[in-house]
Order: C-alpha cells, then sequence, then structure tokens
C-alpha cells in the first residue's frame, strides 16, 4: 500500500438528502442505508466512543496491523468494513478477545484512505448497524466476520414522531448555547424528518458528550422507542450543561470587560487631565506632596538648599530608575522632619504636681526633683533639654515617671529600648548609599511625634550592647551632650538636627555598666525601693484596682482586707520594686474568679488566712536577726534595692596565726575584710582585748548566703566590729545594724545607698542604725517616715562605733 490514496475518491458534498436517493445511488463509490449490504465484511476495533450510522467522520487507525485489512476493503465491491466499539484497548490489537466486543456495531463505507506517519487515516460514512454472526478469521488481522442487520420498523408510530420532534428541538435549542454546531449542521437537521426516526435518533446520541459505554447502550438498542427514552435525558442534559457553560463565560466576559473599560476609562480620564493640567504625572505629584510637607516649617539654610538640590534631582530622573527610589525616600524622610515646630509646654506647677500623685504613691524626693526642674522652666520660660537618667531597682516605676513627665509638661512622649542595641546605626542611621538604609531612632521619633521638643525615653541605657558594627554608647554620647545635641548629624539625612529642646529621660537599674562619659553628661536621679506602706497604697490606689479591671470583676465582688495587703508584702513581695506584688495580686483574682463563676452571686472577702491557701507557703520568712560573740548586722545596697548582711566571725584554733575568708566575695570586701584584720590586730589593746589575741589564733571570717556574690566598699566597718567582738569576747549591743568603710587608720569613709539601706532596717524591725559622718546630709534628706523611730549614731572613727557596740 503506497502513500498514496488508493481507494475510490468521492466528493462528501455529494452526499444529498434520502429523497434524492435514486440519482445518488449511480455514482460510484457512494452508499446509502439499506443498500446492497454485504454478509461478509472486515472489522476494525475503535476506543474512543461508539460510530453511528447517522455519522460521517474521519477515523485514524495505526497502519500496523490494520493496513492489510484496508487494503482488502479497498479491493472489495462494496468498499465497506464494520467498526466496534472497545472500551478497554487489548494490550496488542493483533490477539484480543472476540467476547469482549459488544453485541453492534456500524457499517461503514470507506472514502479518502491516506497513509502519514505511521496512521491510517479514511473517512467513515455511517451506513447501519451491524451485528456479527460467526466469525470467519479471528486469530490475527485481518478479522472477517460474516454479519446480519437488524430490522427496523418502516412506519414509525405517533409516539415515535412525538419523540422525534423532541430531539429535533433539543438539538435546535442546543445550536444557539454551542457555536461548534455550524450551518452545515441547520441543513443537516432540516435534512432529517420526524418519519425516519432511527438516524436521527442516532444522530442526538453523537452529539452529546456521554461516555463511550453510554452510548454504547443506545448502539445495542434497536427498537426505536427505547432508543429514543434513552438518548432524550442525554440530550436534554448536555443541552443543560451547554446552557450553564454560556451563562458562566458571559459572566467571565462581562467582569473581564468591565475591568478593561474601567482602565481604559482611567488612562483616558489620565491623559485629559494632565493635557488640561488638572494633575501632574508621578514626578510632579511627588514634588508637589513633598513641598505641602514643608509649608509652616523653618528650615535651617543648609537643610532648605539640600532638599531643593535634591527635588531638583527628583524633577529630571526617571521615574522607573533605581536613582529616582533613593532620592524619593530621602525626601520622604527630610520632609518629615518637623522642622522649626514646637509644641507649647504646660509650664503649670499644680498641675504637674497633680499629674504625678495621680500616677505614684511615695517618691516625693523624686516628685520634688522633677518639680524644681519644671519651676525653672516656668521661670525661665521654657523648658530647654535635659538629660535625666533615673537609677533604681526593677519595678519601681522609672518607665511610667517618664510618661508622667511628659502628661505634666503636656508634650508628646516616644519610647524606645536601648537594651542590648548593638549598631551605632539604630541611634545615627545608615549611610544613604546602602540598600534598606534608613535614618536612626531619634530622626524616626521626631516624625512620629511632629515637633521637635518631645519628651524621649532612652529605656534600659545600662544594658546597651557592643559588636563589631560599633558601640552605640559612644553614639550617644553626641545625642545626649546639651552642647553638642544642637547639631546633631544623622548619616542618613545628612542635616544639622538640633535637639536642644527634646527632653532625654533615660532609665537604668545600675550605674556601673554605663560608661563615664555618658554618665558624665547625664543628671542622675535615684528611685530607690518602697517600704511596706508605700507598697499597700500603690497596691490599694493602683494595682488592685488595674488587676480588677483586666478580670472584669466588680470592686463589690471582690476584696482583699489592708491586714492581707500587709502579709502578701512581707510574706511574698519584699523586693524594692512593685512588679512581684503586681503578680501576686494577679494570681489572687483569678483564683477568685474561679470561685465566682461557680456561684456568680457570692461576694469574695480576702483575708490573712486565704493567702496560703491561694499562693502558698510564703516565700519570705522573718529572718531572725542573728546575735551573740563575733556577730554584726551589716547593710548592703542591691541593685534590687537594700538588704541585711549578717557578719561572723570565730577562732577554729589557737595553732598558727591565720585569716580565712568564706562568702563569694568580690576583690573590693576581701581587701575590706584584710584592713579590717590589720586594723582591729595593730589597736586591739586600745580597745581592751588581750594584745595576743590574734599572734595565736587561727580566725575565720563568714558571711553568709555564699551562693550570692557580694562586692562593694561599705562593709569594714562592720566586719571590723565582728572581729573585734570576737578578740574581746563580748557580744554585741543587739537591735544595731551598721555601714561604712573603714581605713588602716580607723577612719570611717562614707558610703552609698542610705535609702534602701534605711528601708532594709526598717524591713527587719531594726531601729538602731551606725552610719558614717560624712553620710549625715544624706540621712537628714531622708523623708520623715523612714526617719521616724530611727536612732542613729555617726562615727568619725572606728572609736565611736567601737562605744555604741561595747
Amino acid at each position: 500500500m503506497s502513500d498514496q490514496q488508493e481507494f475510490p475518491d468521492i466528493d462528501l458534498n455529494d452526499y444529498a438528502d434520502p429523497e434524492n436517493a435514486e440519482s445518488n445511488s449511480s455514482h460510484t463509490g457512494l452508499a446509502l442505508p439499506g443498500q446492497n449490504l454485504p454478509d461478509k465484511v472486515y472489522i476494525i476495533p475503535i476506543h474512543n466512543r461508539p460510530f453511528f450510522p447517522a455519522q460521517v467522520l474521519p477515523v485514524i487507525v495505526n497502519e500496523e496491523p490494520w493496513a492489510e485489512t484496508l487494503e482488502l476493503v479497498s479491493k472489495s465491491e462494496h468498499h465497506s468494513l464494520a467498526l466496534f466499539f472497545m472500551d478497554t484497548p487489548p494490550e496488542d490489537p493483533r490477539h484480543f478477545d472476540t467476547s469482549a466486543l459488544p453485541l453492534y456495531g456500524t457499517l461503514v463505507k470507506v472514502h479518502h484512505a491516506s497513509r502519514e506517519n505511521g496512521k491510517l487515516q479514511f473517512v467513515a460514512q455511517g451506513l447501519t448497524r451491524v451485528r456479527i454472526r460467526t466469525w470467519l478469521k479471528h486469530h490475527h488481522p485481518p478479522y472477517l466476520v460474516e454479519v446480519e442487520y437488524p430490522h427496523q420498523p418502516t412506519e414509525p408510530t405517533d409516539e415515535v414522531k412525538a419523540y422525534g420532534m423532541a430531539l429535533i428541538n433539543a438539538i435546535k435549542e442546543l445550536l444557539p448555547l454551542n457555536p461548534l454546531y455550524s450551518e452545515e449542521l441547520k441543513n443537516y437537521l432540516n435534512r432529517f424528518s420526524p418519519n425516519d426516526p432511527s438516524p436521527l435518533t442516532d444522530f442526538a446520541a453523537a452529539l452529546t458528550s456521554a461516555t463511550g459505554n453510554e452510548l454504547q447502550e443506545v448502539l445495542d438498542c434497536v427498537p426505536m422507542l427505547k432508543r429514543m427514552e434513552k438518548v432524550l435525558p442525554m440530550l436534554r442534559k448536555e443541552v443543560e450543561v451547554a446552557r450553564l457553560q454560556k451563562e458562566i463565560s458571559a459572566e467571565v466576559n462581562r467582569k473581564i470587560g468591565e475591568h478593561q473599560r474601567e482602565f481604559f476609562l482611567k488612562e483616558q480620564l489620565k491623559v485629559i487631565q494632565q493635557e488640561l493640567g488638572l494633575t501632574k504625572d508621578d514626578r510632579s505629584a511627588d514634588v508637589e506632596q513633598f513641598e505641602q510637607r514643608l509649608e509652616g516649617k523653618v528650615l535651617p539654610p543648609q537643610a532648605q538648599k539640600r532638599i531643593t538640590d535634591e527635588m531638583n534631582k527628583l524633577s529630571i530622573l526617571e521615574t522607573g530608575s533605581p536613582e529616582y527610589a533613593v532620592t524619593r525616600n530621602y525626601l520622604d524622610w527630610a520632609t518629615s522632619v518637623p522642622w522649626g515646630v514646637y509644641g507649647e509646654d504646660k509650664l503649670d506647677l499644680k498641675h504637674a504636681r497633680k499629674v504625678l500623685d495621680e500616677h505614684h504613691a511615695g517618691l516625693d524626693d523624686i516628685k520634688n526633683r522633677i518639680l524644681e526642674f519644671l519651676a525653672v522652666g516656668a521661670y525661665k520660660g521654657e523648658v530647654a533639654g535635659s538629660i535625666v537618667l533615673l537609677v533604681g531597682p526593677p519595678g519601681v516605676g522609672k518607665t511610667s515617671i517618664g510618661k508622667s513627665i511628659a502628661e505634666s509638661l503636656g508634650r508628646p512622649f516616644y519610647r524606645f529600648s536601648v537594651g542590648g542595641m548593638r549598631d551605632e546605626a539604630e541611634i545615627k542611621g545608615h549611610r544613604r548609599t546602602y540598600i534598606g538604609a534608613l535614618p536612626g531612632k531619634l530622626v524616626q521619633a521626631l516624625k512620629d511625634v511632629e515637633v521637635m521638643n518631645p519628651v524621649i525615653m532612652l529605656d534600659e541605657i545600662d544594658k546597651m550592647g557592643q559588636s563589631f558594627q560599633g558601640d552605640p554608647a559612644s553614639a550617644l554620647l553626641e545625642t545626649l551632650d546639651p552642647e553638642q545635641n544642637v547639631e546633631f548629624l544623622d548619616h542618613y539625612l545628612d542635616l544639622r538636627l538640633d535637639l536642644s529642646k527634646v527632653l532625654f529621660v533615660c532609665t537604668a537599674n545600675t550605674l556601673d555598666s554605663i560608661p563615664g562619659p555618658l554618665l558624665d553628661r547625664m543628671e542622675v536621679i535615684r528611685l530607690s525601693g518602697y517600704i511596706t506602706e508605700e507598697k499597700v497604697a500603690i497596691a490599694k490606689r493602683h494595682l488592685w484596682p488595674k488587676q480588677l479591671k483586666k478580670a472584669g470583676v466588680a470592686k463589690s465582688s471582690l476584696s482583699i482586707s489592708d491586714g492581707a495587703l500587709r502579709a502578701l508584702i512581707d510574706g511574698y513581695a519584699r523586693e524594692a520594686g512593685v512588679r512581684q506584688l503586681e503578680k501576686q495580686l494577679g494570681k489572687l483574682v483569678r483564683k477568685a474568679v474561679v470561685k465566682l463563676l461557680d456561684e456568680p452571686k457570692s461576694v469574695i472577702k480576702i483575708g490573712n488566712k486565704d493567702l496560703e491557701s491561694s499562693l502558698g507557703m510564703p516565700v519570705f520568712r522573718n529572718e531572725r536577726v542573728l546575735s551573740g560573740t563575733g556577730v554584726i548586722t551589716g547593710l548592703a545596697w542591691t541593685s534590687m534595692g537594700g538588704a541585711t548582711l549578717p557578719i561572723e566571725a570565730t577562732r577554729i584554733h589557737t595553732l598558727n596565726r591565720g585569716f580565712k575568708l568564706t562568702g563569694q566575695l568580690g576583690d573590693v570586701m576581701k581587701e575590706s575584710a584584710e584592713i579590717a584584720y590589720s586594723y582591729v590586730s595593730s589597736n586591739l589593746k586600745s580597745f581592751g582585748g588581750d594584745p595576743k589575741f590574734f599572734d595565736e589564733a587561727f580566725v575565720h571570717l563568714h558571711v553568709p548566703e555564699g551562693a550570692t556574690p557580694k562586692d562593694g566598699p561599705s562593709a569594714g566597718v562592720t566586719m571590723a566590729s565582728a572581729l573585734l567582738s570576737l578578740a574581746r569576747n563580748q557580744p554585741p549591743k543587739k537591735g544595731v545594724a551598721m555601714t561604712g568603710e573603714l581605713t588602716l587608720t580607723g577612719h570611717v569613709l562614707p558610703i552609698g545607698g542610705v535609702r534602701e539601706k534605711v528601708i532594709a532596717a526598717r524591713r527587719q524591725k531594726i531601729h538602731e542604725l551606725i552610719l558614717p559622718e560624712p553620710n549625715r546630709g544624706s540621712y537628714e534628706e531622708l523623708p520623715d517616715y523612714l526617719k521616724e523611730g530611727m536612732t542613729v549614731h555617726f562615727a568619725k572613727r572606728f572609736a565611736d562605733v567601737a562605744k555604741v557596740l561595747f
């Protein structure tokens, strides 16, 4: 078989309607249903969907193994073969199960056969249903069978005609819905009549997108009425699907059309507005926006010149270029700075006092210090920039005091934490050349508050880090120096900013880790801890109502007695601040809410007895103040507040002279101990002790709570007193605590943290103290309620201490 066509060539247009059957039958190669049907035909299985008698369609099959079959068909008189549908194609078409073929196939006339790329293509014209009677050759292709044709009743009944009309109507409905069915199909329809229902029904079935098996059922169904009953629902379903598809498609088109219309109208509007000068392009709009921002601002000449230059540059750059984005970003920041815009201060001392009292209980010395600061501002007419450093233990209200200062002045407040900050660019900004460059936090703060004189809080200034990226503490030196910050330079803006009117409030827990030059620029205000009375007032006025509000509990449903508050403070929250106290009160409220859910109408009153059941055993016990020979109570300052520090001395043996120290002591305290030992040893006779005591004794000095590291220059006097008590073998006076540093010549040196130490002594119910004479002024400045009931001896030399103790 060559590549060329070997079969009679027919023109499908010659296929006219059945009425002209006579004239058509004389044409070579054309066949009509029921005309000279062969008894023996070759068969080819097809796999996509069944072929119907009413169809004229191209069919493609593999050259191997069907070339021989088609060659034999071409040599036959009738040029016909039978097509049978197989749902699943066999692995090898040369050997397949003959029982897998369905009952009926379709006899087709073959036209226009051709070969290309291993495929055979021909146009098949369906003639009639065909059924295999016997297999004449079935071991391998070509397959030859003897066939028979089903008998069709000639006269249709009324019912069949009715179904025929229904099918034609359904097909006509389908035509406008599916553009695939074109004009030729309409002509095809016109040729069918209800009087010849069989091809109509087959044609209708072929139009549907039903599965191969469903269509085979139609092919197998010879009785006319039954076949129509099967096909009509299939066709109706096809109409519904087509209608739904058309609706979806119309909706999608409508939406796309709307968007396109909107887009075109917007573009046209843009062009029209630009032509009329009503709007600017993106570049002009940006420049205009930046110019509007600068209205009402007073720029220094240098800043004005730089911004004007950048605006000119922006107006000639292409909007798509990277440089445009960089310049636009720069101008965005530069024009957001509130140049020359200052808020008005409320310099009313009564208002300030009221705000401070509302927000804070106690802290009178701090409030007075702030009021003095405001009074100077009121007298002068402006509060010039100042740098205040609030130092104190955690939880005493340093951050909230900063907020209160801002509120009493009526200035905007901006807070950022510098704890853990390691990059100096956070303060001074990145250079503009870097990708993602930003100004420093101070420029960002000014942009947010929109005035040049806010209150800016730098929280946790003692916890700043250092790294290879720079030292932020050094970057703050320029910021926090009232002499230099008139011309603060941000790296990103590269413009001089006047920060001299900003009020900086810094907070820290200790001063040790703040670099000296930075500390030197700040005015230190110390916040020491609260005594029990202050804590009770804070709990009643602030913390308890806050916890009730947080839990949504009415004051009438839940209350706590003053006695329970005191017991709570003494047993569970003794630290200097009030954070732990707030947590414990929150815990009490949560426990009470659980009970209120069970009994909503009940009223809960928390007393002393309820604390243990809600909070467990007290964390702090009433420490028994140690007493006896060689035991002295000292006073110490810690970052968490003040504490009592008992010191014990004992003689281990008299075999040889020696001195041993224990208790996690730092270098300074070890030196204090050495000095105390040397001083007492050399002056023992003058204090009424046996001069030979230390020559023979091995002495051990211990500071209890060995797990806690201790260091600081304030325990010399206490250690010397313990050693003297041991040497005289005489217990010291009971109920006395002391603090002070000692020199080798017996002078008592001043110490720090007097307030914290007095509070620690009161907490332990010690009312007699020995303090260094140079600290008399610090003690006199303490509030009266702290000094009330206290007996204080001021010592210039160690002899004064010994007089009080022995």
